[in-house]
């Protein structure tokens, strides 16, 4: 076989003769990378295995669950589906700086200490490097927990054979390659084979493993690297939360063994990734129950298969120039921007001449639109310096009209405040299909903005 070289876009895979600033297949540039493929013309026919090939009918197939290793870290398991299946392979990526390394050595700490083996193999740090964080962040170090820093794979797998650990992490996996293949690190045909050389030793019949890589990350935040990396694994994480923020949190964009989109909060400290195990206390600004202040309102949004009690903070000032100031730390501008057209011209409330700011506690981020209501709520409140009742939540959407739409899994919401002692919470009308039981909680439902506002601050809109 003849050995040719050939250009592979990083983002696409597309495959191009020679070198060039741009790729042809996508809008990518400065994407290609070098790398060496086989071109054997002679070779016209498919090799067809013989003899009895083992195959099985689905209906006489047994379904088994995988067996998982629960850690002490609620909020990991949460994300992974309940713990970390043993013959799985899951890939977790974030930008630089946000955690993800402290995470897996608490994770391999915590391993550890059940009595199963862990390889933590970097290709980015040195021994001394990974010995001086786990000083850092573990109280102590186990002695099951194994490193090894280089970046070469037939080594890591070497490793494997020789320490026969439960659990591999890579750190990360564009750092390191396999001899076979003379292409440099993190291109694509390093990463794929290398990917696939550990998809083998965690899928192994005989001894099965869990491996955790580290994938890096894009500045246009994606996962690095082809598309089929993404497909070749069991999970993808994503750890949200840039270097310096003090919240993080952990989500899943792909889980075979759970729930897509379940994410798991985190509090960056010295010590380590502090789970936060209850969230609505961390997005809440803990108060006297009779103190009240303008500018804040509760809402309850769904992350998951989990409901969080979420505090709304606003800010309406007097502008002094011909552009008043639209500030949204926690949501898009343009749906901040059209909130405060609904509120303008549906309730009445002049805010032409008033800058608009606002944020959420904690510093999480509006996805869904159950928030709408609340968020409007809170510029009301600070527009009038009128505080809202520290026992009242809003959960609806609005539209356009400035009449209330219903939102989904409206009834857990309405658990969970009642859970938590909340004793008042406005919906849309005809929202609910059938009453809620529960009994501390008033739920009011409205038709329009307007009944809202009327009922929380009396007769009077401005």
């Amino acid at each position: 076989m003849r050995i040719k070289t050939a250009y592979i876009c990083s983002g696409c895979g597309h495959h191009h003769p020679k070198w060039q600033g741009f790729c042809n297949n996508c809008p990518e540039r400065n994407s290609l990378v070098e790398s060496s493929v086989g071109n054997d013309k002679a070779k016209t026919g498919i090799a067809i295995a013989k003899g009895n090939i083992p195959v099985k009918r689905l209906s006489e197939t047994t379904s088994k669950n995988s067996d998982r290793i629960i850690t002490s870290i609620g909020e990991f398991n949460r994300v992974m589906g309940g713990g970390i299946v043993r013959d799985s392979i899951t890939i977790i990526t974030a930008e630089p700086g946000a955690g993800k390394s402290t995470l897996l050595l608490q994770v391999s700490e915590d391993v550890a200490s059940q009595g199963l083996r862990v390889l933590y193999a970097s290709g980015e740090e040195s021994e001394s490097q990974i010995k001086n964080r786990a000083d850092r962040v573990l109280s102590s170090i186990h002695e099951n927990v194994w490193v090894y820093s280089d970046s070469s794979m037939n080594n890591v797998l070497g490793c494997i054979e020789n320490i026969n650990p439960d659990v591999i992490i890579i750190d990360s996996i564009q750092t390191f390659v396999l001899e076979e293949y003379p292409s440099r690190p993190g291109s694509p045909t390093q990463t794929m084979e290398c990917a696939t050389a550990l998809l083998k030793v965690a899928k192994n019949t005989e001894r099965p493993r869990a491996v955790i890589m580290v994938g890096q990350m894009t500045k246009e935040n994606e996962l690095a690297g082809l598309r089929a990396l993404e497909h070749l694994v069991d999970t993808v994480l994503i750890l949200d939360g840039q270097e310096g923020e003090e919240l993080k949190q952990l989500s899943a964009s792909k889980n075979r063994y759970g729930s897509t989109g379940e994410i798991g909060f985190f509090s960056m400290s010295e010590q380590g990734m502090i789970p936060i195990d209850n969230p609505s206390e961390f997005f809440m600004t803990q108060r006297e129950p009779n103190e009240i202040v303008s500018g804040s309102a509760l809402t309850v949004v769904k992350e998951g298969t989990r409901p969080i009690i979420l505090e709304i903070e606003s800010l309406v000032s007097q502008s002094f120039t011909p552009f008043p100031s639209r500030i949204g730390e926690c949501t898009k501008k343009d749906q901040l921007n059209t909130l405060i057209s609904v509120l303008e011209q549906r309730a009445g409330i002049e805010l032409s001449s008033k800058n608009v700011v606002i944020k959420t506690t904690g510093g999480f981020r509006l996805k869904e639109h159950s928030s709408n209501l609340a968020v409007i709520m809170s510029i009301v409140s600070s527009f009038k310096n009128k505080g809202i009742p520290s026992h009242t939540v809003f959960i609806a959407d609005i539209g356009l009209t400035g009449e209330l739409k219903k939102v989904p899994a409206l009834e857990t919401r309405i658990r969970e405040l009642d859970r938590m002692g909340f004793r008042k919470v406005y919906i849309a009308k005809h929202a609910l299909k059938q009453p809620v039981a529960v009994k501390g909680i008033r739920v009011v439902p409205c038709n329009t903005l307007i009944e809202v506002i009327l009922d929380i601050f009396g007769k009077s809109i401005s």
